[in-house]
């Protein structure tokens, strides 16, 4: 486990010493050239999802029945799918869908994930014992069956996929937020808030939880990819985004069908979940080097 830096309440207060620790981990992340075509994939992903309008050659809905199940030409560069609509239009869509769903999801886990993480690990005792045994509840039940159950439950959508994904992933990082805090709560620096009068709460968000970011955005890196892969899950089952909203779990459930006759409906969709996932992935490798103190300059 990356261990976090100790930061002093005097360090912490001077802007120049965390410019230039983030000038120290953006050169170390800069070492490992895998996580740069990452980082620079996930960007690209970031301008399709927000140009989209601009950037798609056709509406994502638009149906032309004479293409039905096209092949790649001059117009329609990957084709159309079972309905006559353009791949490559959904295709570029579909990546709002997977950033915001990705992004939205990780967002809640860790907000709920520190927050209890941080309260069990400072606290101790029964506040501990009762937050463990429920972090750990929720943990033994096996996460797609959950995940399938809220869903058919609250129906079909994006807000509800976001939801459902954050609220049902998050245990793994109270639990890792748990053992930092643990391992930070009797520093000298927590002693001195502690006699400078500080209270609990300020405590643990501006001392405690900043000291122990560094494993959290490392795993919430990592973790994106996997949300990505449930939301396509979810949509593939007609459990997660609804139609006709494009979505790269739809697609390949669209195309599932036509595996046979037309590959290319389904191939598209899923090569770019491969290389988003694997973007991310790259990413977080990238940070758990770079946010680790004992890496060289």
């Amino acid at each position: 486990m990356i261990q976090p830096t100790t930061v002093t309440l005097k360090e912490a207060a001077d802007p120049r010493k965390q410019v230039s620790e983030r000038q120290r981990i953006w050169r170390r992340f800069k070492r490992y050239r895998p996580g740069l075509f990452g980082l620079g994939v996930i960007v690209l992903l970031v301008l399709l999802a927000v140009f989209s309008p601009w950037i798609a050659p056709h509406p994502p809905e638009e149906i032309h029945t004479p293409l039905r199940g096209a092949g790649p030409s001059s117009d329609y560069w990957l084709g159309n799918d079972d309905i006559g609509r353009d791949i490559l239009s959904r295709l570029i869509y579909g990546s709002r869908i997977a950033l915001i769903v990705g992004l939205g999801a990780t967002a809640i886990a860790v907000t709920i994930g520190i927050t209890v993480g941080a309260t069990a690990g400072y606290f101790g005792g029964k506040v501990d014992f009762v937050l463990s045994r429920f972090v750990d509840t929720l943990m033994a039940f096996p996460l797609l069956a959950l995940l399938l159950t809220l869903s058919s439950v609250f129906g079909p959508s994006l807000r509800n996929v976001v939801v459902v994904i954050g609220l049902t992933v998050w245990a793994a990082y109270a639990r890792l937020v748990r053992a930092e805090v643990l391992s930070l709560r009797e520093h000298d620096f927590i002693l001195a808030a502690r006699a400078s009068g500080a209270g609990d709460r300020r405590i643990i968000f501006r001392h405690i939880v900043p000291n122990a970011m560094g494993p959290v955005i490392v795993i919430a890196s990592l973790a994106i990819g996997g949300v990505i892969i449930l939301e396509s899950a979810l949509s593939f089952l007609g459990l997660g985004v609804a139609r006709p909203t494009a979505s790269w779990g739809t697609m390949l459930s669209d195309g599932r069908e036509f595996i046979r006759n037309y590959p290319h409906i389904a191939i598209a969709p899923g090569i770019a979940i491969t290389i988003t996932v694997l973007s991310f992935n790259l990413v977080g490798d990238g940070l758990r080097d770079a946010l680790d103190p004992r890496q060289k300059e």
